[in-house]
Formats: C-alpha cells, structure tokens, sequence
C-alpha cells in the first residue's frame, strides 16, 4: 500500500473520486493527508468525514513537510488552484500526478483553471474537449501525460454543461492513473509514459 497525499482548493469531488477507488476501486493506496490552500473549502470536510487528516496551509515549505512527515508515495493534486515551484516539484520528482479538465496541450497553462477552461472550450468552437492526468515537472500543465479522455462538444452546450460531462472523464481517469502508479505499472521515458501489464 502506497501512501497518498492530496491537495485541494475546493469542493473536493475529484478527491472523493479517489477515496471511493481506495475504498471499493481497487486502489492499493491509502490517503494520509488532505491538504488545502483554502480555508473553508468543503473538501476538507470530506476528509474528515472519512478519517483522513485534513490541513490548511498555504506554506509551501510547511506543505512539503507535511507532506513528507506522513512519508508520502504519490501526491495528487485535485484540484489544487495554486502553481508549485520547483522545488516542490524537485521534493517529489515522478511522484506528482495532476488532473486537468481539457485535453493538453489545448486550453492548459497559466490562467486556465475551472470553468475558464470549458468557457474556452466553448468559445473556440472545438468540437472534442476532455480531461488529462499528467506527472507534474516545473511549467504549469507540462509533464508527461498518463491518461486522457474525450467527450464531445455539442451546439446546445455551455461552459458549465462541458464541465459537468469532463467531470465524469475525471474521475475515471484519475482514479486509472493512481491505481497503475500504486501497481508500479507506469514508466516514464522523455515525454512519453508508458503503462506495463
């Protein structure tokens, strides 16, 4: 059993995704702690209702020692609306896995979080949009990606419709993603990720 750390910024439906997966889905890992930049967000309140230990902090340094105190094999960020620096990044190399609700490289980056995201979507007129797992490196919605899903774009949708179909790629990929990380199933070489049977 892998140990598993997760931030949040938010409502936390991505971080309930992933203790219903260590819970019924097969995830052999095990989440320590929940941390969010935001005070009052409900996903704390999530965890705390199952038993995970919940902390707000907005130290980064504070946040890597949390981190790390609880010997943290994978961290997740769900949702986490805050950039992480390099040295984050450096503490926890290959072992930072991110969610994004598009399809990357398309509509990622600085400045494209939430329903910004599905209102680009909708404002570009693609017809295909989806959501991305990738390894965490320096540049935002960079790394390496594991896993990638697709819903269609239709005439009659909006912003918050695109966000409510991407939310369910969401969570069945993120939930993938973990489970092969916490089965030492996924390699990385150069920009590709490769999954090992």
């Amino acid at each position: 059993m892998l140990n598993i750390g997760v931030l949040v910024s938010g409502g936390g439906t991505n971080l309930q995704a992933i203790i219903d997966g260590t819970k019924f889905g097969g995830i052999k890992g095990d989440i320590k702690v929940v941390i969010s930049n935001k005070e009052d967000t409900y996903a704390l309140e999530r965890a705390k209702h199952n038993n995970i230990e919940a902390v707000y902090e907005t130290d980064e340094d504070r946040v890597i020692q949390i981190l790390k105190n609880h010997k943290v094999d994978l961290v997740v960020l769900a949702g986490y609306l805050k950039i992480i620096s390099p040295k984050f990044v450096e503490s926890f190399r290959e072992k930072i896995i991110n969610i994004h609700p598009s399809l990357i490289p398309s509509f990622c980056g600085e400045g494209y979080y939430g329903e910004k995201v599905h209102q680009a979507v909708i404002d570009y007129g693609v017809k295909v949009t989806g959501a991305t797992v990738h390894f965490v490196d320096e540049k935002a919605d960079n790394g390496p990606i594991i896993m990638q899903d697709t819903v269609d774009v239709n005439h009659d949708d909006d912003a918050k419709s695109v966000a409510k179909k991407v939310l369910e790629v969401e969570h069945k990929i993120l939930n993938e993603s973990i489970k092969l990380f916490c089965e030492n199933k996924l390699s990385i070489q150069g920009r590709r990720v490769f999954i090992n049977e």
